[in-house]
């Protein structure tokens, strides 16, 4: 038989694309309003926060120009913490301005999980689907997790927290379909800018696809995509056990007179009281676990009548090792800590409510199934739907009033002293690293509204710094993992200016930078060339630089390990591009 020529061909060749684009629009149109509203949320979130200058809050140190260093990369002194959320900002922001971009990744975490929340829902839509998705995912983007993550400047756990309903629709895709689905590739090394990320990634990616030969193709994955923070954990091994002291601290807490394990039950229970919601600790705390719980008790049956089996699993798995671990550390810190000062890594968990982006999902699931039995049961009248309806959307928001416009004005931007980009210049391409003085871990500068934040000038700068970190809470030091902290601190308390200067040279300390407004006693007199000394910073240069060495084979191991985790990235942007260019290709008519 012929092969058909002319149009009666161009339309058999071009029908595959045009059907891809009405379903793309059909798509759209479903899902644009939760988009939309999804952003509104994450506007009013963010509020006076979206104005000129940086968020600079406790852990969220953003910079204008983050410089890609060694410290970044893992071969540092320390135990990486910020390994490989640092490193990606840092190549980021050569592409977009800085202030912008910081805005741009916090408004996408806010406002990125509520859509592949609403994926979730199981069962065929129905004429409450609107309503169901709309209170889906505004509890997912609107509570007490994201409140308290955002005041402690956790934005790499945000950002995975986003990922996170993205991983597990894939993950049923893989299942369903049979084939790996590429949105994994690039999904997966985004939700694992921090360990803690890292782990809730693994466990949600593990949980959605486990069986029938995925097991192994998934843990290499979740394996490469957290290989920068793994494989620097190894190298620094003998400093990447934590004070025993620590796990109390950092321990599930109670939110006002609801306790540890109940306030989680809704996603909250941070250790740091003083980033609670007060709406959390008084009675509104309480109205928050009946009016969710009750929400989902209502909607249990149902669920579990509508979803398959595997899907149930999936989400039973995570809620239960997300809310297991966090429990734990309300109820044996002391077991914890104990572990995590012998065994490398197992601090990780000791930050007990970050597990709790693991229960997110099954949560805001049955939230919006007993809002869509409710709905069903309501009376016929226009009214009283158009009532519930917009009730049941605005609980959430009613329920956690404090999160509104900058979490009740604790988020605003703030500009670095012009006497930061001058020490930048000064200190660019020097021998040695540079030295944070006085050893202590957070500021409270008044040009930052007083805010507490992580000391920045160390990102700031170019070289590599050293920085205390030791973290001071309620009175109680917690050590470090930088063995340099120390070797820097009796540094500075040899008797004289040069002696002082001449250890911290032969340590591999290249210039001195001291805040002159921070509290405390002032850093003892050091012995250089003063380059800068300005109220805001003052910068000296030492003398008789010893530099700092790295192993070779520490080179070798990080190279592999940043290999694994762009690998994924490229693969699915490479094979984005073809299959894009495939379809643009079936769209032209052979003539």
């Amino acid at each position: 038989m012929a092969k058909p020529t002319g149009p009666r061909q161009a339309a058999h060749i071009s029908a595959p694309s045009g059907g891809w684009i009405v379903a793309m629009r059909r798509a759209w149109a479903r899902d644009a309003p939760i988009l939309l509203w999804s952003l509104l949320l994450a506007l009013l979130i963010l509020g006076p926060g979206l104005g000129p200058g940086y968020l600079l809050v406790r852990d969220m140190v953003w910079v204008p120009d983050l410089a890609l260093r060694s410290d970044f990369l893992g071969l540092g002194s320390g135990l990486p913490r910020a390994v490989p959320s640092d490193a990606a900002i840092a190549v980021l922001d050569e592409l977009a301005p800085r202030m912008l971009l910081q805005k741009l990744v916090l408004l996408a975490a806010l406002a990125g999980g509520g859509l592949g929340a609403t994926r979730l829902l199981p069962g065929e839509p129905d004429r409450h689907q609107l309503v169901t998705r709309l209170v889906v995912a505004t509890v997912y983007g609107w509570n007490a997790l994201v409140a308290e993550r955002l005041l402690m400047g956790a934005w790499p756990v945000l950002v995975g927290y986003a990922v996170l309903p993205w991983l597990l629709v894939a993950g049923r895709r893989w299942r369903v379909e049979g084939r790996f689905p590429l949105v994994l590739l690039a999904l997966v090394p985004v939700g694992c800018l921090s360990a803690s990320a890292g782990l809730a990634t693994a466990v949600a990616v593990l949980a959605a696809t486990a069986g029938r030969g995925r097991t192994l193709r998934a843990t290499l994955l979740v394996a490469a995509a957290n290989a920068p923070w793994w494989v620097a954990g190894l190298l620094h091994a003998g400093s990447a056990t934590s004070d025993a002291a620590a796990a109390e601290v950092f321990a599930l807490r109670g939110e006002g007179s609801v306790p540890g394990p109940l306030a989680a039950l809704t996603l909250g229970g941070i250790w740091n009281t003083s980033v609670q919601p007060d709406a959390r600790t008084g009675l509104l705390g309480w109205a928050a676990l009946f009016a969710l719980l009750g929400l989902a008790a209502v909607g249990w049956s149902s669920w579990w009548r509508r979803t398959p089996a595997r899907d149930r699993a999936t989400l039973l798995i995570c809620w239960g090792i997300g809310w297991g671990i966090a429990v734990l550390t309300w109820l044996a810190p002391g077991g914890v800590g104990l572990v995590s000062a012998h065994v490398p890594g197992v601090g990780v968990v000791r930050d007990g409510a970050r597990t709790l982006v693991l229960c997110a999902p099954l949560l805001v699931v049955l939230v919006g199934e007993g809002v869509r039995v409710v709905a069903r049961r309501a009376p016929a009248v226009t009214a009283a739907r158009i009532a519930l309806a917009v009730g049941a959307v605005l609980l959430p928001i009613a329920l956690l009033p404090d999160l509104a416009f900058g979490v009740s004005r604790q988020l605003r931007p703030a500009h670095y002293p012009a006497a930061y980009a001058e020490a930048r210049t000064l200190l660019e391409g020097g021998p040695g690293d540079v030295l944070v003085l006085p050893l202590s871990t957070y500021r409270a500068p008044a040009w930052n509204h007083g805010q507490l934040v992580l000391d920045p000038i160390g990102r700031y700068l170019t070289p590599d710094y050293v920085a205390s970190d030791v973290l001071v809470v309620d009175g109680t030091p917690l050590s470090g993992e930088d063995p340099r902290v120390a070797d820097a601190a009796a540094a500075l308390e040899l008797p004289t200016p040069a002696e002082r200067s001449a250890a911290l040279a032969a340590m591999g300390i290249g210039a001195v930078a001291v805040d002159p407004r921070a509290p405390g006693p002032a850093p003892p007199e050091l012995a250089g060339d003063v380059l800068l000394d300005t109220p805001d910073l003052r910068v000296l240069r030492l003398e008789g630089v010893v530099e700092r060495e790295v192993d070779r084979w520490w080179y070798v191991a990080m190279a592999a390990a940043w290999a694994a985790f762009v690998l994924p990235l490229v693969w699915a942007t490479s094979s984005g591009l073809r299959r894009l260019a495939g379809r643009r290709r079936r769209t032209v008519p052979r003539r």
